[in-house]
């Protein structure tokens, strides 16, 4: 987990779109390094980067969560896999991950297309890049998932899932929201927040992406470029069939797996079916005509 200082909140309110696009190329920039560097691996890496923006008060935390494998396939077609009881070092990817990332930052600036106040002023600029230089930026590493089904689960908290879910939400008490929250400042205690209900929206819309942007990217073997041959590569270094075609599952059956429930029934009464029988397009409400002077 790659995670941005909290004094780059601001940037992030100002140019979200900016900032998660230097983080996603900081973070590949540094898996991609190391990867490739004889002394680790030597090879091409294979990874997921999975974007995350909030904590469980609402407020913005902003980390990538990488799940990568454990090991990389050379140019000579071998696989050769970590040997050391870790992939790579923490601390040294701190270091290589927060000068990639201020690098990149500093060129965006010096082009002149960064929407940020303190960008425009030398000032106060340099106080954001003392204020970044001034501690380690916080890479974080955890053992290897024991395998398929919790790699699945693993992504499941961050692929599609929005900042809260319903579940957590209480209800409204006058003009307030109330819901349920982790206090991880005591020892992830629960504890029920209160927030005024514009505040609570506000926290809310806070985490919505820009237009466009892929909260998921994938990387290396993964890349969808050449996806298809790169895995056959791998699966042949590593001695492993390809999958059977008869027993991929059905996005139907998948969902049911993963979920528990008969995702496509009625929620009320449980037994009618959601039947896809159009797709209708977006809306675009026109332009109201203009007065002629």
């Amino acid at each position: 987990m790659f995670t941005l200082p909290h004094v780059l909140n601001g940037l992030a309110g100002c140019d979200a779109r900016t900032l998660y696009k230097l983080l996603f190329g900081a973070v590949a920039d540094t898996l991609n390094a190391f990867t490739a560097n004889p002394h680790w691996l030597g090879g091409t890496p294979s990874f997921t980067l999975v974007l995350h923006t909030w904590k469980q008060d609402l407020g913005r935390h902003i980390p990538i969560h990488a799940l990568a494998a454990g090991g990389a396939l050379t140019t000579e077609g071998k696989w050769v896999s970590a040997k050391r009881g870790f992939l790579f070092p923490v601390k040294a990817m701190s270091v290589v991950y927060r000068g990639k990332f201020m690098d990149a930052l500093d060129a965006v600036r010096k082009a002149g297309s960064l929407r940020y106040d303190p960008a425009r002023d030398d000032a106060s600029w340099h106080t954001l890049i003392a204020a970044l230089r001034r501690h380690d930026w916080v890479v974080y590493a955890k053992q290897p998932l024991g395998g398929p089904a919790q790699v699945l689960e693993y992504l499941g908290r961050y692929t599609h899932r929005v900042a809260i879910s319903n579940e957590r939400i209480l209800g409204m008490d006058g003009n307030h929201v109330r819901f349920r929250m982790r206090d991880s400042a005591n020892g992830n205690r629960k504890k029920v927040m209160r927030l005024e209900a514009g505040e609570f929206i506000g926290r809310f819309m806070q985490h919505m992406l820009p237009s466009g942007f892929k909260r998921i990217c994938h990387y290396g073997l993964l890349g969808p470029a050449h996806k298809a041959a790169n895995l056959a590569a791998a699966r042949m270094a590593l001695n492993v069939p390809a999958p059977d075609p008869v027993v991929v599952e059905s996005v139907e059956a998948f969902m049911r797996r993963v979920t528990g429930i008969e995702w496509l029934n009625c929620p009320h009464c449980g037994e009618g079916e959601l039947r896809v029988v159009q797709a209708i397009p977006p809306h675009m409400p026109r332009a109201p005509p203009q007065k002629l002077s």
